[in-house]
């Protein structure tokens, strides 16, 4: 054996530079796999949400209850979008996650304050995600003794050092904050997007590899048969893992669950078909296992940090909130934890699940026709 050659280490250099240019779509998902990162983890994250959509049932329009909410959205932490007109309207809009925050502002407000007679005002949270809520929470602490503190002047002044008035906080669906509750329940999305799409798609793939895929097209097989056929078995280990995680999540974290099963097994369903067709999707476009892999990976990175899993939704900017709005894990994550924890069924759900259709229904357009493609 010769001494060391440079000729040589500049041959295979070659080589491998060849190679890159032969397959740009591994090498481009590298080099986008990191700048996709920096951006969402540098401007979509944000564990100290501001802004949060806030309902208000006013039934005291008075000074001191317009004074209330002016403090209450100056402190940066609420965002007052809708307005009651009746308890009942409050707690849906509350439920159906339409706001995080619903505030109550009693008709005997201005009289209490007034007569320095313990006045209260009822500001119920969303904590089903405790670390959406907890800063705003926080935030409320300080609010009795400024909110007011340009308005009682002169006669009205206070006459002790006590707040001019009370804020009682209800935590609502998880009032121990206990985050086991969010988490689990969300894990289900996570664990079924990581291995039915991963899985879907490296079984396709793998089979174009060893040319066994040229047998099956070379047979009359239509392509929605074939993606039936392959995807069948699939849906059973999907549906098996789902029922694993519930019972493990019931009788080691003792998650809640409140009801609403019709719309999440419908929801499961719907989820599980999706997963399993969007990996027969990458996988008619990938031409490796390897970039099989890391397509299921570029698609499963967003999914955990845009969808509210681990980072509170309502956190994220506007333009990162669009982004995970279009990703089918954000909807699959309200509809588990809204019937888990709410005990929210078809009527209160009805927009997460239609949003679920119309990902089955484009996944499995679009690997009809790449399928299609392959075939001619």
């Amino acid at each position: 054996m010769s001494a060391f050659s440079l000729t040589r280490v500049t041959a295979v250099l070659v080589k491998e530079f060849t190679q890159l240019t032969r397959d740009r779509l591994t090498y481009a998902l590298i080099l986008l796999m990191p700048i996709v990162q920096l951006l969402l983890f540098g401007y979509a994250i944000n564990n100290d949400p501001r802004h949060l959509p806030t309902a208000v049932l006013a039934q005291d329009n008075g000074a001191f209850a317009r004074s209330t909410l002016g403090a209450i959205s100056n402190s940066g932490y609420f965002d007052i979008v809708q307005t009651a007109r009746t308890p009942a309207e409050l707690d849906r809009a509350l439920s159906r996650g339409e706001v995080m925050f619903a505030i109550t502002i009693p008709a005997d407000f201005t009289r209490r304050v007034v007569r320095g007679d313990r006045a209260q005002i009822l500001v119920e949270a969303d904590a089903s995600d405790p670390g959406a809520t907890g800063g705003a929470v926080a935030a409320l602490a300080a609010l009795p003794q400024q909110a007011l503190s340009h308005d009682l002047l002169g006669a009205v002044a206070p006459v002790r050092a006590d707040p001019p008035f009370e804020v009682i906080v209800h935590r609502r669906y998880n009032p121990e904050a206990i985050t086991a509750y969010n988490i689990v329940p969300g894990l289900l999305g996570v664990i079924l997007s990581m291995t039915l799409v991963m899985m879907t798609a490296l079984g396709v793939t793998r089979e174009y590899e060893r040319g066994t895929m040229e047998s099956l097209l070379a047979t009359p097989v239509r392509p929605l048969e074939v993606m039936a056929g392959k995807l069948a078995p699939y849906v059973l280990v999907g549906l098996i893992q789902t029922a694993f995680i519930l019972v493990l999540a019931k009788l080691l974290f003792d998650v809640p669950m409140r009801g609403g099963w019709g719309a999440l097994s419908v929801g499961i369903l719907l989820f599980i078909v999706g997963s399993l067709a969007l990996g027969f999707l990458l996988s008619t476009v990938a031409r490796t296992q390897l970039q099989a892999m890391q397509m299921s990976v570029f698609y499963i990175l967003p999914s955990i940090l845009l969808s509210g899993f681990m980072f509170p939704f309502r956190g994220m900017p506007e333009w990162a909130q669009a982004l995970g709005t279009a990703i089918p894990v954000t909807h699959f994550l309200r509809i588990v934890r809204g019937a888990l924890l709410k005990g929210l069924d078809f009527a209160d759900l009805w927009p997460s699940l239609a949003a679920l259709g119309l990902f089955v229904l484009v996944v499995v357009s679009l690997a009809m026709a790449r399928y299609r493609t392959t075939l001619d």
